[in-house]
């Protein structure tokens, strides 16, 4: 481990923010510049998503969460002496640091999973934290044979503190910039949802959404003359390095203290397939044999040829909306249907479209556009800069009309509060929708677990996604919307995590998608 290389260091105290914020309301104005303080529901929403407070932030690594030293137990049948579908499992994680002494408080982020590489089968455990340093993970048993627990640790509790306060006093850690071209004269402007006012300024701010977006205004140019957006780079603090450790402490494997795995019998009689948890929410589903079941809703089918999927598509107009893990769809239904024409509606090389396919015989028409700002993939003219919520609001629904949305990734970077506003938006736009069209379709994709790096973690790790996936459930609940649970399926399926899924798990989604849209049919 060579822990005496891995020295901490206290946490920086100096804010560089716009105001100088720490409290909530101060926060509050920190993004105040085109956002109102945060409403008494938007509020309580923060509160239910709230992470357990850490004590402290200790100097030595010695006293933090520990997966090597850490073990997890599957608990005893309560009755019986034998597992059959249709049971829950349970295992109980107890965390120790590096000294190997038992944690007294909670906080850490625990994932699990219960598999079988064999049966390629998988669900997502809800994993319970008791807040003394001992979590207990529960998995429904849905299918026969053997099933075998891993438990990982993401992050350690302090960690997670270390997250919470980068982002409270550096919540800016990327910048943009915008070319401003006239003839001749150009300049690059460094531009952000919030700005130091050390410099005057140009006021992008979304007159429908109030969405906010300044850049520092050019010495000899007007703030007409903007003509492009794209990421700066990243404000990396490298003082943090020894809590997020690849080989450490940053999503490493807890081992079992005994077995970890056990062998589940067939369903006794009478018995219900899945008993009601009570732990909650209950899984979205699992996989077996390779594919998704979902275990509420609709039912998934598998779309595994051009013709079924161009059969449920036939007559249909679908929007996608949102970042790269977005238009993973769109070329996903490029790549597999040869009938779908795809045209870039703006002629540069670029990764953010807009994109449309077309298969005119079939009446089929699939379309893709990026999220507004704050977006760092590439250069984008300021002309395709949209927000989702005025697209929908542009949309005249129907039947035959699928929206989806996915819209995680590039707001992980800035507070929750910024991606919960932005998805306030989008929320009310999509109520908007249905009040005038309610047979219209509507999708939303889930955040999903990624590969963890040392130095981008501070910028976009697996518990911000986490935050905003979980103010995502909270938003949408009860709304005659459905949700792809990209959590739960990166989390349950066998391929490594990773910001854009592999084509496996991108066709698992898809085939959600169309089982929504077509859910009689079956391939």
């Amino acid at each position: 481990r060579q822990l005496s290389r891995l020295k901490t260091q206290p946490l920086h105290t100096r804010p560089q923010s716009c105001n100088q914020a720490h409290t909530n309301t101060q926060k509050d104005k920190l993004w105040g510049r085109g956002y109102q303080q945060l409403s008494p529901e938007e509020r309580r929403l923060l509160d239910s998503i709230a992470w357990p407070e850490t004590p402290h932030v200790p100097v030595s690594l010695n006293t933090t969460s520990d997966p090597a030293h850490s073990t997890f137990t599957i608990l005893p049948v309560r009755a019986g002496g034998q597992w059959h579908v249709g049971d829950e499992l349970e295992a109980l994680i107890q965390i120790r640091d590096f000294q190997g002494r038992p944690k007294q408080f909670g906080g850490d982020l625990v994932i699990a999973r219960l598999y079988d590489p064999e049966l390629l089968a998988g669900v997502a455990g809800r994993v319970v934290d008791h807040l003394n340093g001992s979590y207990t993970a529960v998995f429904p048993l849905l299918w026969e044979g053997r099933a075998q627990v891993e438990v990982t640790l993401v992050h350690s509790s302090e960690a997670i503190t270390v997250l919470r306060r980068l982002t409270m006093e550096h919540p800016i850690r990327i910048y943009f910039k915008s070319l401003f071209q006239s003839g001749s004269v150009s300049e690059t402007m460094v531009c952000n949802i919030c700005l130091p006012p050390t410099q005057p300024l140009c006021n992008y701010t979304d007159l429908h959404t109030g969405e906010p977006w300044f850049c520092y205004k050019p010495k000899n140019l007007s703030c007409d003359t903007r003509i492009n957006h794209y990421k700066g780079g990243f404000n990396i603090l490298n003082s943090f390095c020894a809590f997020f450790h690849s080989e450490v402490n940053l999503k490493i494997p807890i081992q079992a203290s005994g077995p970890h795995n056990i062998t589940v019998l067939p369903k006794e009689k009478g018995q219900p397939e899945v008993k009601s948890s009570t732990v909650k929410p209950e899984p979205a589903g699992y996989y077996y044999q390779g594919a998704w079941r979902a275990l509420g809703g609709a039912t998934v089918h598998q779309f595994n040829n051009a013709s079924a999927i161009s059969q449920c598509l036939t007559g249909k107009l679908v929007h996608m909306y949102g970042d790269s893990t977005m238009r993973q769809w769109f070329d996903y239904l490029n790549r597999v249907l040869p009938d779908l024409k795809k045209f870039k509606l703006y002629n540069r090389k670029s990764i953010s479209g807009p994109y449309m396919a077309v298969d005119v015989a079939r009446n089929i028409l699939v379309k893709y556009r990026c999220h507004g700002p704050p977006i760092f993939w590439t250069t984008i003219p300021t002309s395709e800069l949209h927000y989702i919520a005025n697209e929908l609001d542009s949309i005249a629904g129907g039947s035959n009309t699928v929206v989806v949305v996915s819209v995680w990734a590039h707001l992980s970077t800035f507070p929750v509060e910024v991606y919960l506003r932005r998805m306030y938006s989008i929320r009310k736009a999509v109520l908007r929708l249905l009040d005038r069209a309610p047979d219209t379709l509507v999708v939303i994709r889930t955040a999903n677990l990624k590969a963890m790096m040392p130095g981008a973690v501070l910028i976009n790790s697996d518990w911000y996604s986490l935050q905003r996936d979980r103010a995502l459930r909270a938003l949408f609940k009860g709304l005659n919307v459905h949700l792809v649970d990209a959590w739960e399926m990166s989390l349950s399926h066998h391929l490594p995590h990773s910001l854009h899924p592999q084509t496996p798990l991108i066709k698992d989604m898809i085939d959600i998608l169309l089982s929504h849209m077509c859910p009689q049919e079956k391939a």
